[in-house]
């Protein structure tokens, strides 16, 4: 029996209804979602203990190079969004530029990263909601716990209503930028101890082997704190005028972000002796007890609220930015088709509770606390190998003529080239430089697997993609036989 005009039509509009977002972001909105999940609170906290174990002192010149660096691969993207706008971004590009299975390697590649990225920030969150409501560290276990109950918090914000997410993350933006941004002017105009020149010396002081060695150390975890930035374009369906608003949404996160972290990092530097550092750097929090010890223990409850609230804001940031990733490749066919269904106010409500889902199941490794510095290597990484697909395939397009960049509102001539060349090298380069094997950063008696982790998971994804790939290739050539 055939369908009625009415059963068509209603098929007709939930076939819409899951194949469309709502354009509810303003380039503000835009802005502070990248900025979120940049985040210059979890960015630069997560990494500065590790940096003055590791390099000693000195590590703020990495820091520089790698944003500026950062900037480039930025540049390239806001090309790409400029013409590009659609969810899922850099998934969605290769897809267009390279073709499908182009785009199935890149969407792998980049849910794989951007969900490790969204454990790592759940289990360090975590942490400092368990500071914040009184519980000490108390072991792994207790660890995970809280980890799983920031991530669930995490999933209610992208689960309401549009309001009051965007709510948080302006929160989130404002702890940043008022909170720590201001904790880092009192400590630099009245709390500072050292010359500027204190910021470039003391160079591998730590547990690198020389100064060169702990440099390129300084500069491969640098790469954490200027990630995320894309979160801007896959979002870009849901922004108005995506066109002219992604790209200075995505250039806007960066450098806000960027100039945050420079400032903040320079005025703990400055302000704090050198083995003051080294040595609040071996504990789980080395920031709290130092601030809180120049500008007062009253100031401790206040500054934990400040941070707690930055990565609220930006664990909730990445767990919109990764659905969307997921929701984009579902729509495309790449993934269950569920994951692509929307709900009346077109939130992609499957890819959200799938996103949290995986990112949950990642937290079990933070039992073993080898294994979550794994867990953070191999997000840095995979967003790096995401960053070196994405401009390296972008090169190609544009030097073959498969994409014509004067096509999109953002247009840099010759200029283009020239910086998607650099974009390339860096992002490369730096890729390396994350995945090379240092026992010094990690612990003189990691195993083998551990040092190898991120070209090892890597190698392992590319590698069963590779072979879905083939037999879905051979599925299909027997069907058609």
């Amino acid at each position: 029996m055939s369908d009625s005009p009415e059963s068509i039509t209603t098929h007709q509009e939930n076939n819409a209804l899951n194949e469309t977002l709502h354009r509810s972001m303003s380039v503000w909105h835009s802005f502070t979602l990248g900025f979120a999940v940049v985040s210059p609170v979890a960015g630069l906290y997560a990494i500065i203990g590790v940096q003055t174990v590791v390099a000693g002192g000195g590590w703020f010149a990495a820091l520089a190079v790698c944003l500026l660096m950062q900037l480039l691969v930025a540049t390239v993207y806001a090309e790409l969004s400029s013409q590009f706008p659609i969810a899922g971004g850099a998934y969605k590009w290769a897809r267009q530029l390279g073709g499908t299975i182009a785009g199935h390697y890149a969407g792998v590649i980049y849910i794989c990263s951007t969900i490790a990225m969204v454990t790592t920030t759940a289990y360090t969150g975590g942490f400092w909601l368990a500071t914040f409501v009184g519980f000490p560290d108390e072991g792994g276990g207790t660890m995970v716990f809280w980890g799983a109950f920031f991530l669930l918090l995490c999933m209610l914000l992208n689960l309401a209503p549009v309001s009051l997410f965007n709510l948080v993350i302006k929160l989130g933006v404002y702890a940043e930028v008022v909170g720590s941004f201001g904790v880092a002017l009192i400590l630099f105009f009245f709390f500072r101890q050292h010359p500027v020149t204190e910021l470039f010396q003391q160079l591998g002081t730590g547990t690198a082997p020389s100064e060169m060695a702990a440099f390129l150390a300084a500069l491969a975890i640098s790469g954490w704190a200027f990630i995320g930035f894309d979160a801007c374009s896959t979002t870009a369906e849901e922004t108005h005028q995506p066109k002219r608003m992604v790209p200075r949404a995505i250039f806007m996160s960066l450098l806000v972000v960027g100039t945050v972290v420079l400032f903040n990092s320079a005025a703990l530097i400055l302000a704090f002796e050198h083995d003051t550092l080294q040595h609040s750097s071996h504990t789980s929090d080395p920031v709290t007890p130092l601030i809180a010890s120049s500008i007062g223990e009253w100031f401790e409850t206040p500054f934990l609220a400040i941070v707690m609230t930055a990565f609220l804001a930006c664990g909730a940031s990445m767990v919109k930015y990764t659905s969307r990733i997921v929701y984009s490749m579902a729509r495309e066919g790449n993934m269950p088709a569920m994951l692509s269904h929307v709900t009346v106010r077109k939130t992609p409500r499957n890819a959200i509770l799938f996103t949290v889902l995986l990112a949950g199941c990642g937290l079990v490794f933070g039992f073993n606390d080898d294994a979550v510095a794994t867990i953070i290597a191999f997000g840095t990484g995979g967003l790096y190998a995401m960053f070196t697909f994405t401009t390296g395939f972008a090169l190609y397009a544009r030097l073959t003529g498969r994409w014509n960049p004067q096509l999109g509102e953002l247009k840099l001539g010759t200029w283009g080239l020239l910086v998607n060349i650099l974009a390339f090298i860096w992002s490369a380069f730096e890729l390396i430089n994350i995945a090379w094997p240092r026992p010094y950063a990690i612990a003189a008696d990691a195993p083998w697997w551990q040092l190898w982790a991120t070209p090892l998971v890597l190698g392992s994804i590319l590698t069963s993609t590779t072979i879905y790939l083939l037999y879905q290739k051979w599925l299909h050539g027997k069907t058609h036989s």
